[in-house]
């Protein structure tokens, strides 16, 4: 019998077993470190008895969450915020519970020694504590400056004082700062407080913009001669902060005086203001590498110089003054300057060009689509002008021209393999044509005129267009030949007024971009401008119906020779890259013609017997083979529409033309093809007649109809019997059987009403119990029936 201890001593016993465990288990460890040790070459073996009992490692202690110096910052940060706001409290709460004497002591007394607390302890190294007092003592030097104010000099304005104390606090935080140089605070606030006593200096005096400007630059230099002098971070980014807002004010203000001045001479001092802080900060960008000042530089001389001249210029002249301004800035390229300014005057060069286009680019489309407004109503005679309200109009082309002039300068200055090389080729294009279109608008040309000079502008866009695609596919070549294509139509829009002008630019048209379509190795230029010649080629047929009275079906017949000639061009062209989009564009011509036609019934079934034939020739060659389907049914539909048109109303003389084809097609396949299924080369051909004829004649009262479509039903079942065929199988008897019922029904309804009323119930009683006795027997009927019908094709 065994004695257990208690439970207190057996846990105790527990836990000094455990011990000992952990403890060899720590043993052993460590004498397996060592081990690996010692069988690494170059590796010194420690003396001593590494297999000794090693204390288990203490329980690593919990990690904290915050590094002690951010704690650190932290705690000093709030604790000067609330002394801070205790010294707030006491200023505006208390002060007026001391005397003179006693409110200079205490504020003094504070301020002094929280000034002199960071010279002990940065002795003791503590840095961060030095700089929570030191902000301590700059804003106690805050409040003895209000309460200087309050006391020494109430009557003094509120905002001349405030220039002042700030000039002086600048002044005295900066000497703080640099006696105690280990100090981040005091410093940089200096500089945020020596932006102020200028600008509240000029407020206070009631200065105007002009002087406001000024101290905002002077400001500006001051932080510049700050970037120049110290070395720290902070404060040469604080600086650098205050010099961009301060000169970003006063070039502004400058600006808005020099656009608002009535005459030369009001412009001059604003511009002096805008010189001298374009050369701030043409010497910021010269010292310190970077493009912003030097795009600030740029953009300031050119509002200077364009400020003052634009009084001497009409007022539509002045945008482009500023644009030679700006282009002027260029010249710096041929400079040896710093790379950071070259970039930043050819940025505000770009940035004063971008505005300029901005401000012409509205002309072009108005230019493009007052034309349009006349096509409303066609051939009621050409006006004098090209008359399109737009100030600044006249001078638009210039601008435009100016700055394709650029491009293409830059594009032919620089190297083959620069990335915008073809990007400002392309801008260069675009503009010269948008400067094209509003040409006749600009010069208020007479509407003759105007249409030879869009015919002008369109050929030589064409002709730039063939020789760039020959020379270069490319964004250059799709960028003329867009030029073409919206010269062609601005053109057209405006010989809109005139019968002879359009058929005169029509047929030009279509005679340029056909010959454009025919030149070899233009690349991406021929289909687009094969599709265009369709295109006017089909208008010139539009409007030469039109010019000669004919009705829109008569026009029809006109337009649907643009798709037999491209039939027969794009037969000849075969393989050509423009072959395709010729095709297209002309079944485009051919639906427009059949649209015409419909007015007129007889002339649409023309229209489309003699689409039919086009499509026919087209499929002759074997690569079309596909547009043989659109033949018969272009045939058909004219069948249909001649047959509507005279009256007929008969479903046979419908149907039948589209069977006849249809079986002789079905019988020409499975002569090339036995194993083609009956329902695809007969079925549709059988249906489209057999279905639209049994419809008709379970409606009709007449004995011929139904004769006639059962005898052709059973001829058709008894050939897929004979032939076996499903298809004719099934559909005959199918419409045999439908047919016979159709016959029958009167007779069956006349015999169940003599019949009594209980028979049809017993008769189907009887038919169930038969073929019930019999199932198994129809089944395999069924099943055997199914299989013939499947075997046959």
């Amino acid at each position: 019998m065994e004695n257990l201890p208690p439970p207190a001593q057996e846990l105790a016993l527990l836990d000094r077993e455990l011990t000992q465990l952990d403890a060899r288990r720590y043993q052993l460890l460590a004498r397996r470190a060592w081990l690996l040790a010692a069988l690494q070459p170059g590796v010194a073996q420690s003396p001593g008895r590494p297999w000794a009992t090693t204390p288990p490692p203490p329980e690593s202690a919990p990690r904290s969450e915050t590094a002690p110096p951010s704690a650190q910052n932290v705690l000093l940060t709030l604790g000067g915020v609330l002394l801070t706001i205790a010294a707030i409290a006491f200023t505006v709460v208390s002060w007026g519970h001391l005397g003179i004497g006693g409110r200079a002591a205490v504020l003094g007394a504070v301020t002094a020694v929280a000034l002199a607390a960071p010279v002990a302890l940065l002795r003791r190294a503590l840095v961060s504590t030095g700089d929570s007092v030191a902000g301590i003592g700059l804003a106690l030097t805050v409040l003895d400056a209000y309460a200087l104010h309050q006391v020494a000099a109430p009557d003094t304005g509120g905002v001349a004082f405030a220039a002042g104390s700030s000039a002086v606090l600048a002044l005295l935080w900066a000497g703080y700062g640099a006696a105690l140089g280990r100090l981040r605070l005091p410093l940089p606030a200096a500089v945020v407080t020596a932006q102020l006593p200028l600008l509240l200096w000029a407020a206070a005096a009631g200065a105007g913009p002009l002087f406001t400007s000024g101290a905002l630059l002077v400001t500006a230099a001051g932080d510049l001669a700050v970037l120049l002098w110290q070395k720290g971070v902070v404060v040469r980014t604080v600086a650098c902060a205050g010099a961009y807002v301060t000169g970003a004010g006063a070039l502004l203000t400058a600006g808005r005086l020099s656009v608002v001045a009535d005459t030369a001479g009001a412009a001059v001092v604003p511009g002096v203001m805008l010189l001298t802080g374009a050369a701030l900060a043409l010497f910021a960008a010269w010292r310190f590498p970077s493009a912003v000042p030097a795009v600030a530089a740029g953009l300031a001389a050119v509002a200077a110089v364009a400020g003052v001249a634009r009084h001497a210029v009409a007022d539509d002249w002045s945008p482009i003054l500023v644009l030679v301004c700006g282009i002027a800035l260029l010249a710096v390229v041929r400079t040896r300057a710093a790379r950071p300014l070259v970039r930043g005057l050819i940025g505000a060069s770009c940035g004063v060009q971008a505005a300029v286009a901005v401000w012409a680019a509205p002309a072009a489309p108005l230019a493009v689509l007052t034309p349009l407004a006349r096509a409303q109503r066609p051939w009621t005679g050409m006006p004098d002008a090209l008359q399109v309200s737009w100030p600044g109009l006249p001078t638009t082309p210039v601008a435009l021209l100016l700055i394709a002039a650029v491009l293409t300068v830059a594009h032919r200055s620089a190297g083959a393999a620069t990335r915008w090389r073809a990007e400002a080729a392309c801008g260069a294009i675009a503009l010269v044509g948008a400067a094209g279109c509003v040409v006749p608008a600009a010069a208020s040309l007479p509407y003759p005129a105007a249409v030879a000079w869009y015919a002008a502008l369109t050929t030589g866009a064409l002709a730039a267009a063939v020789r760039l695609s020959t020379a270069a596919p490319g964004g250059p070549a799709a960028t003329a030949l867009g030029c073409a294509v919206a010269g062609a139509f601005v053109g057209t829009a405006t010989a809109l007024a005139s019968e002879p002008a359009t058929l005169a630019v029509l047929g030009l048209l279509a005679v340029l971009f056909g010959a454009a379509a025919t030149v070899p190795d233009a690349g991406p230029v021929r289909p687009v401008a094969a599709c265009a010649a369709v295109l006017y080629a089909t208008g010139l047929a539009c409007a030469t119906g039109a010019s000669f009275g004919l009705p829109l079906p008569g026009t029809a017949l006109l337009v649907l020779v643009v798709p037999a000639t491209a039939a027969v061009l794009a037969a000849h062209l075969r393989r050509h890259p423009a072959a395709a989009s010729v095709e297209i564009t002309a079944a485009a011509a051919g639906l427009l013609s059949v649209v015409l036609a419909i007015g007129d019934a007889p002339v649409l079934s023309l229209v489309l017997a003699l689409g039919g034939v086009i499509a026919a020739g087209t499929a002759v060659r074997p690569e079309r083979r596909a547009v043989g389907y659109a033949a018969p049914a272009l045939f058909v539909l004219a069948a249909w529409v001649r047959l509507a048109a005279s009256g007929v109303s008969v479903p046979e003389a419908y149907t039948l033309p589209a069977t006849i084809p249809a079986l002789a097609v079905g019988l020409l396949r499975r002569s090339r093809d036995p194993r083609a299924s009956s329902w695809t080369a007969y079925g549709p051909g059988l249906a489209a007649t057999l279905l639209p004829s049994l419809l008709a004649a379970w409606g009709d009262p007449h004995w011929l109809r139904p004769l006639l479509l059962g005898a052709a039903a059973l001829a058709v079942t008894l050939t897929g019997a004979r032939l076996r065929l499903q298809a004719l199988l099934a559909l005959g008897g199918v419409v045999l059987a439908l047919d016979a019922l159709h016959e029958l029904a009167p007779y069956i309804v006349q015999v169940v009403g003599v019949l009594p009323r209980w028979l049809p119930p017993a008769v189907a009683g009887l038919l169930l119990l038969a073929v019930g006795a019999t199932y198994e027997q129809r089944l395999r009927d069924a099943r055997r029936l199914r299989h013939r019908l499947a075997r046959m094709r």
